[in-house]
């Protein structure tokens, strides 16, 4: 009632804060894209406030994300996802894997971080204005990570070796939590692809991870 009213003011721009909070998961989603849908029709500005990141990736064509106090990043929900401008946007927006490394050389498009988190040189395809020898983060998102027993990843670039510490079934995958040679935590989203109990990996299990250079997102450290 309160949107409908609103509404029919014909206003210029409309602020929503926290318009969804109070709603279940199911008609929370549902209304996501209803309040799209009206605000198609009707041609007015819609500026939301929220929290839930999932939220604001659906219904947005421009996000803004803030960081004590200051925007640090517009952008479209692809671009804020996909080509975070800093570490912290990188890390607030979705699950990210983090490596702090230093920029070695950059050949033919492609550069070469070493980084001791990783206990390897990884391989990036994006590295925008960088020097060598910067101290820079490479980011992956955990769906782009492939996993593979151990021995089994073939030639898949920016490969390390693990152990599955954790796994989390969610229905539709299964996010595993896997320690590398070196301690740190990495995170792998898998689409379930079978029945939880087929599988194929276990906790504790050797495994190695990888992904391709050009999933590998240098930001600034």
């Amino acid at each position: 009632m309160a949107l409908a009213r609103a509404i029919v003011k014909r206003p210029k721009v409309l602020l929503l804060d926290e318009p969804l909070s109070a709603l279940d998961k199911k008609l929370r989603e549902a209304t996501q894209f209803e309040l799209v849908n009206i605000q198609e029709q009707v041609g007015i500005t819609f500026v939301m406030v929220t929290h839930d990141q999932e939220e604001a990736m659906t219904m947005s064509t421009r996000i803004a994300v803030m960081n004590r106090g200051q925007i640090v990043q517009v952008g479209t929900p692809s671009e804020i996802y996909e080509e975070p401008e800093n570490r912290f946007v990188a890390d607030f927006i979705g699950s990210v894997n983090l490596f702090e490394g230093t920029l070695k050389q950059v050949d033919g498009g492609t550069g070469v971080i070493a980084s001791a988190e990783a206990g390897a040189e990884l391989l990036a395809t994006n590295c925008p204005d960088r020097h060598l020898g910067e101290t820079v983060c490479v980011a992956v998102r955990p769906e782009r990570v492939a996993l593979a027993k151990a021995g089994d990843a073939g030639d898949l670039p920016n490969r390390l070796p693990g152990t599955i510490k954790d796994i989390a079934y969610l229905g539709d995958s299964c996010v595993y939590h896997v320690t590398l040679a070196t301690g740190k935590s990495v995170t792998v989203t898998v689409p379930s692809r079978g029945r939880w109990a087929d599988q194929p990996f276990k906790r504790e299990e050797p495994i190695e991870i990888g992904w391709e250079p050009a999933c590998s997102l240098v930001v600034g450290a």
